[in-house]
């Protein structure tokens, strides 16, 4: 892929749609801000140690530690960001990667989804057992004329 070929060219498009390059990419990002995170870290060191040893005439002993506060907070704030930063990279990587298997699974899911609707709409037909007398039953008393109650036993009877 060359920019002078192609009008369309984009350097990082192929790395955007395949999560493997993006966690590839990212990943090389991070280790060159780690990098980075640990030469801030030797800064931060030699800048306190050189400013806290700056002393001018008539301090008292807490001073240069209070003038070189501003400072090493802001450095602070940098390399506090810079983890960050690393760390977003990071969880970038991993919601690239779950974005894509969130793909897959929703066209699996629509296709669960339409099955099961037409299952609701046509439900399987179940067959009734077919009524067949047992012998030995009562066929022709089916519990209609008998009598109804328990006071109904005693007129029959009389």
């Amino acid at each position: 892929m060359n920019s002078d070929n192609d009008p369309n060219y984009a350097p990082l498009r192929d790395v955007a749609q395949s999560p493997e390059a993006t966690a590839r990419y990212l990943a090389d990002v991070q280790r060159v801000l780690l990098d980075i995170g640990k030469n801030l870290e030797t800064l931060a060191i030699e800048t306190r140690v050189h400013l806290r040893k700056t002393h001018v005439e008539g301090d008292r002993w807490y001073h240069a530690r209070m003038r070189a506060m501003p400072v090493e907070k802001a450095l602070g704030n940098v390399l506090k960001n810079l983890n960050n930063l690393t760390e977003g990279l990071e969880k970038s990587a991993y919601k690239r990667r779950a974005h894509d298997e969130n793909v897959v699974n929703t066209a699996k899911g629509r296709k669960e989804k339409e099955l099961e609707k037409q299952r609701k709409k046509n439900p399987p037909t179940l067959q009734a057992a077919p009524n067949t007398p047992q012998q030995g039953a009562q066929s022709e008393n089916s519990g209609y004329g008998g009598p109804t109650s328990i006071y109904d036993l005693g007129r029959e009877s009389a």
